[in-house]
């Protein structure tokens, strides 16, 4: 379980890898991945797995098991780099809006539990909050429509804007450019253990992933990283009320 050495520094760790608690005081800085961390992932993988392999079946007259052939292996030649994520990249490869397709079932969009408790625990803190995401901002938009997510952030930020998803370290780079954070003071909660790497490389010492990423599937048992299933495992030591 990686949470040896500066990884651990803010953070109390039982052995199985979950956090007990976090020293505040040693935290100036949270940087908040979004889908499968506030928002339930779920409604992302029933979109790319369900939604949009059926709706490319319709427009192509084919079945929805041939359309799955067709788009799994480019999910997997792209996963990790910053097409996956993009919308524009999508619509071009099935040829049609994808944007306007996750706009018609966004009602599914969903907070993970305790998320907003823990952003309100979060605004009336000391740290300032920063959203980090490899959403499309399309994406990101339907999304803040949806749940109005800005209303707890002071930064929002796209990978998309920096060329480059979390996975590249020229995110992290671009990131520092335009937000300039202390990694050393720094707490990051991702349900990407890819992504956490990358973190970990660039050097930020608080690295937090989730177990139950998506309600549709049961809890992660093992973690690569410090682990929580629900938010107000973190409650301790921030303010009650925001």
């Amino acid at each position: 379980m990686g949470c040896e050495g500066n990884i651990a520094r803010a953070l109390s760790v039982d052995p199985d890898g979950s956090v007990l608690g976090v020293d505040w005081s040693k935290i100036e800085t949270v940087l908040l991945d979004m889908d499968g961390t506030l928002l339930d992932l779920r409604f992302d993988t029933e979109f790319w797995t369900r939604t949009l392999p059926a709706h490319y079946a319709d427009e192509q007259g084919i079945s929805v098991a041939d359309a799955s052939a067709y788009l799994d292996p480019i999910h997997r030649r792209e996963h990790g780099h910053l097409n996956w994520y993009c919308l524009d990249f999508w619509s071009e490869t099935v040829g049609f809006d994808v944007a306007a397709l996750k706009r018609e079932h966004r009602a599914s969009i969903s907070w993970r539990p305790e998320a907003v408790n823990f952003l309100r625990r979060l605004q009336a803190s000391h740290c300032r909050v920063v959203l980090v995401t490899n959403a499309h901002p399309e994406t990101l938009a339907i999304k803040l429509e949806q749940l109005a997510l800005a209303d707890w952030m002071d930064e929002i930020h796209s990978s998309h804007s920096f060329k480059a998803p979390k996975e590249y370290q020229a995110f992290w780079e671009g990131l520092q450019r335009v937000s300039p954070f202390d990694p050393q003071q720094t707490l990051f909660i991702d349900d990407s253990e890819s992504v956490l790497g990358s973190a970990a490389q660039y050097g930020i010492s608080h690295l937090v992933t989730l177990r139950q990423p998506d309600s549709g599937q049961p809890p992660r048992t093992r973690t690569g990283y410090p682990a929580i299933l629900h938010f107000s495992e973190l409650f301790q030591g921030l303010p009650a009320d925001g």
